[in-house]
């Protein structure tokens, strides 16, 4: 039986923190919690991650840095975008795989893990939901196959506590519709309407943001047509599924060549 994949979870006591630690354990014996770390001076700081996220004892402490070199053979990331570039460098110095999951970063944490992946294996995904990720591809598929006709917008809901927006998984849905179309996005993208605007171009792509209550994650993708109109949606009711999608990418990633891959490496899909 080959050997189970050491994975390490950073940011271990958030909310997504937790929930990959509970889906890591629940990967048994093909994955183990190796290691658990928060930032410095955190109040988890030397407690059993297992039972902070619920479950029985895991024997893994949460310690105030990064894993050492050679503990894990995967980092899962979910912390926040002013970490990633530095988790990505760390990484890569380590030759550890990476699982980054963190939404809204910047122009220098992307460039960060397009270099980490000069030399460790990256998976970056704005969704790590397997159902996100298959609506990604009905969603390409759709707007390829419907044309011109169909005027493409897309809905988001989340949490009242979501700092960024449009979500990332909103932005992937665009590239996906936008992409299907064969429309520049950067060029048709919609992200607000207020006054007199005009009537609605043709090649628009719209994305809208509702924030609000405890909202895990809802997305809607609008084709509407004359006489009709087609309606994709996801809507995720817990974190968990975030986390059960993201530790089948470390799973895979592990062992692979360096380079940057998202989900659709992971689940075979192509658009």
């Amino acid at each position: 039986m080959a050997r189970p994949v050491r994975i390490a979870v950073l940011g271990a006591d958030g909310r997504m923190g937790r929930a990959l630690v509970r889906a890591v354990l629940a990967a048994t014996p093909r994955a183990v919690l190796a290691a658990a770390s928060e930032r410095p001076g955190h109040v988890s700081v030397g407690k059993d991650a297992g039972v902070l996220a619920g479950n029985e004892r895991a024997g893994v402490e949460i310690t105030g840095a990064l894993p050492a070199r050679g503990v894990a053979d995967v980092w899962i990331d979910f912390t926040s975008a002013s970490v990633t570039e530095s988790v990505a460098q760390t990484a890569a110095a380590h030759g550890v795989a990476l699982v980054v999951g963190t939404t809204g970063l910047g122009t220098h944490a992307r460039a960060a893990l397009d270099v980490a992946a000069l030399r460790i294996p990256v998976v970056y995904a704005a969704n790590y939901s397997v159902g996100v990720n298959v609506m990604l591809k009905l969603v390409a598929d759709a707007a390829r196959a419907l044309g011109p006709d169909y005027d493409l917008e897309i809905v988001e809901a989340h949490h009242r506590g979501k700092k960024d927006a449009p979500s990332g998984t909103a932005l992937r849905l665009a590239e996906a519709a936008a992409e299907g179309a064969g429309r520049d996005l950067a060029a048709v993208a919609r992200y607000a309407r207020h006054g007199d605007i005009g009537a609605r171009s043709a090649t628009e792509i719209g994305i809208q943001t509702i924030r609000g209550g405890d909202v895990v994650g809802d997305h809607t993708v609008f084709f509407l047509g004359n006489g009709d109109r087609i309606e994709i949606t996801h809507r995720a009711s817990t974190r968990d599924t975030f986390a059960v999608g993201a530790v089948r990418a470390a799973l895979w990633v592990a062992g692979c060549q360096p380079g940057l891959y998202d989900m659709r490496n992971v689940l075979g899909l192509g658009f």
